[in-house]
Parts: C-alpha cells; structure tokens; sequence
C-alpha cells in the first residue's frame, strides 16, 4: 500500500526535532532517512524517538544518533498484507517499500490494512478545577468547556480519543459541573460512554479517581482536561504494559535560557563562566496511565494529587515509568497559551 512520502523524509543530517516534525507531520509514526536520491539509509520510529529522550538526547542531536540502519523492507511487488503478517509479531508496524536499488517507492503500515479496533482501556479526564489564572473568561465558563474554533477543549480530547478507538470515559467535574454536563451528556453523541465523578468540594488531580477503586480491573489513561495533545494514547498504554509499571508519567522536555552568564564559584574563586546556558529538564505532561491497583492509595473524598500519588507508588516499591510526548501538547493554563491554541486551532482539530 504506497502513499506520499515526501513529508515523512529527512536527511541524514536532520536533527531530533527535524526529524519529530517529519514523523508528527506524517501521521504515520515513522520518519525516513534517506539521501539526495530519495534511497533509504535508514528508519526512525516514534519510539526509537522516545528512547533517544530518555537516553538524555537532546533535540539538535542528529538522527543518526536514534535511525534502525538496518530496517525491514518490502519489494514493490510483495503483497502488504503478507509483509505486515511477518512484521507485526516482531513489533514492526510500519515497513517501506523500495526498489531493487533501494530508492523509496511507498510505505507499508498497519493503520492503513486494518481498521483501529476499540479498546476497552478506561479514559479519566479531570475537569474539575476553576481555571481561575483564566479569570474572567472562566466565571462562567468552566475551562475545559472554552472553545477552539468553535469547539469546546473537552469536547476536541473526547473526539481524539474517539478516533483512537477509546470509548469509557470518566469525568471529574466540580466547578460549574452543570456546563459541562449541558454540552457533553451522557457522550453517546460522541461515539463514547460517559460517567461523571462527582466532587462536593476540590479533590485535587487525582482524589476523584477513589471513586473508582474497586470499579476498574485494567490500566487507564488520566489526562487533564485543558490539554491539547496530538499524543497516541494507544502508544502510551502500551508503553505501560512493556515496561511492567505501575503508573506510567506522560513527560516533556522544557528548556529555558538563562539571560546572564553564569558564573560557578568555589570559595572565593570563580571555576567556570557559561555565558547564558541552555537549561533543559523533563517536566510532566499532565497524561498518565495506572494500573487499576494504584487506585488503592487513593484516600477517598480526600484531596490527593498526582504527584503526591505517583510517590505513594514509589514508596510500596513499585516502578513509575517516564513516556516522552514529543507530539504538539498545550496546556490551556493562560491568556497566551488559550490564544496560541486559538490562532493555530487546525492542528487540534484534526480527528
């Protein structure tokens, strides 16, 4: 199955974040490293990126540094349906296809031969909080329920996780709980089961989620509902399931330049002077996935947050694992950020 390829391509000197803008740009997962003759040098993968992060990369490293050199590929003439039968059981979900000199010609993937089945992962998004930093645009509007476009933040992460194949939902809400009710009911029109966790007072991001201990026997996702995000939340669940945690915490890379030159002193002494370095951390994404089990230290109708949870995971011994998002990810915190989602509302608006 061939498709256009030309915005999934890089050289081989494309940097991370070249190369993550080719993979996000091509919907497909996958970027492909080739020369000026469009002939394939190599494959990176979304999760070749994610490992690359985690590894301590950063985003001007080049893609040479994370590429599979050695990628499976299929002749024109081989049948899709047959390559992906051998790739899939090898965890290969995308496979290009070239020609005898091994000039680019299309791209095998799975998405495109079987449709996405539904899963039965529960999806909690908190919508709870007063967005008061939003003030006054949130007085009487709760914050997930402010519109892109013309379409309320909820409403476009309910839509998105639709598309993924995602179909219980739970809702925390509290502060102007009847907006949000109004709009989304029961989510049937949205192609998804909805029930709400009802908070007589601010449990923080996670307290409402004791309302579920007991209720579900499987992983699920908990995101914040003033997110926008082009993340596979598939990808994230499977993520979870690999590497045995317990919860598993959606991470990105924040960087910030200081304006001075900093000086490193011992003593009286001056060591070091790095004129206006780059200081780069891994902050969290707001997006997480549990096992059913953490839901046990979730004191009900007790205000909890999700760091104070992950850390009671820690505390029993038990792993809490780091999945880099490098998709688009906005959190609606401010002014700012509700206007950049706003003059850039098509790239959240794509289901």
């Amino acid at each position: 199955m061939f498709t256009n390829l030309t915005e999934l391509m890089v050289g081989t000197e494309a940097t991370l974040l070249e190369t993550i803008t080719a993979i996000s740009a091509g919907t497909k997962q996958i970027a492909l490293v080739v020369d000026v003759n469009k002939k394939l040098l190599g494959t990176v993968t979304d999760g070749d990126v994610r490992r690359g992060l985690l590894r301590g990369l950063t985003l001007e490293a080049k893609v040479a540094e994370i590429m599979n050199p050695t990628p499976t590929t299929a002749s024109e003439n081989d049948d899709p349906r047959e390559v992906l039968e051998q790739a899939i059981p090898r965890a290969i979900h995308q496979v290009p296809v070239v020609s005898r000199e091994g000039v680019v010609l299309g791209l095998i993937t799975e998405s495109d031969l079987f449709q996405q089945e539904v899963t039965s992962t529960p999806v909690v998004l908190m919508a709870g909080g007063k967005g008061v930093r939003l003030y006054p645009l949130t007085v009487e509007t709760p914050k997930p329920m402010l519109k892109i476009g013309d379409t309320p933040i909820l409403e476009i992460i309910i839509r998105k996780l639709h598309a993924q194949g995602f179909r219980n939902i739970y809702i925390s809400v509290n502060y102007l709980a009847e907006k949000i009710e109004e709009h989304i009911k029961d989510g049937a029109w949205l192609g998804v089961n909805v029930t709400y966790l009802y908070e007589d007072k601010p449990l923080g991001t996670a307290g409402a989620m004791g309302q579920l201990r007991g209720k579900l026997e499987e992983p699920f996702v908990v995101m914040n509902s003033d997110l926008l995000t082009n993340v596979d939340f598939r990808q994230l669940v499977r993520f979870h399931k690999k590497t045995g945690a317990k919860a598993t915490l959606g991470v990105r890379e924040y960087s910030f330049q200081i304006p001075y030159g900093v000086v490193n002193i011992e003593g009286t002494e001056v060591t070091s002077i790095s004129e206006k370095p780059l200081h780069r951390s891994m902050v969290s994404a707001g997006i997480y996935t549990l096992d059913s089990w953490a839901l046990e230290l979730v004191p009900e109708g007790e205000y909890c947050d999700m760091p104070t949870l992950l850390e009671k995971v820690r505390a029993d011994g038990e792993k809490v694992s780091a999945f880099p998002i490098h998709e688009s990810w906005l959190d609606i915190g401010r002014h700012d950020d509700l206007d950049e989602a706003r003059n850039n509302h098509a790239q959240w608006l794509d289901y």
